[in-house]
């Protein structure tokens, strides 16, 4: 064995290593390999390449193409799931948490507003 053992362990929780070769990602999210590629071409899934050039994908990819396929299975085409993912992802790095505990979600200001950019919206509607 070579290299950094701490290093190796890591890979093992990091979300984002590409450990996946596209045979195995697609057996994994249970869709055939043309399906990813579809998910690559939209900008969706960008696997990262190997060497050799082959495809290799991430626990966080395999999710997201998961997401996909359960959008497609319920009827809506391929390039629609993708932009309501893309928009969910959107919205979700925006939002967390109520730190109240209630289960609701709070906005969160986005890094180019003030702190009092929701008063500014609820002024800008009456308006």
């Amino acid at each position: 064995m070579s290299g950094d053992p701490s290093r190796s362990v890591s890979k093992f929780d990091d979300e984002d290593y590409p450990a996946f070769t596209m045979g195995r990602a697609a057996e994994m999210v249970g869709v055939a390999q043309p399906f990813l590629r579809s998910l690559e071409e939209a900008g969706l899934v960008v696997p990262e390449r190997s060497a050799g050039g082959h495809r290799r994908y991430s626990r966080r990819q395999l999710r997201k193409a998961e997401r996909a396929r359960r959008l497609v299975d319920q009827g809506t085409p391929v390039a629609a799931a993708c932009r309501i993912i893309s928009l969910e992802d959107q919205l979700a790095e925006y939002t967390d948490e109520d730190p109240s505990g209630g289960g609701g979600r709070r906005m969160t200001p986005p890094p180019d507003r003030s702190p009092n950019w929701e008063n500014e919206i609820s002024d800008e509607r009456r308006a």
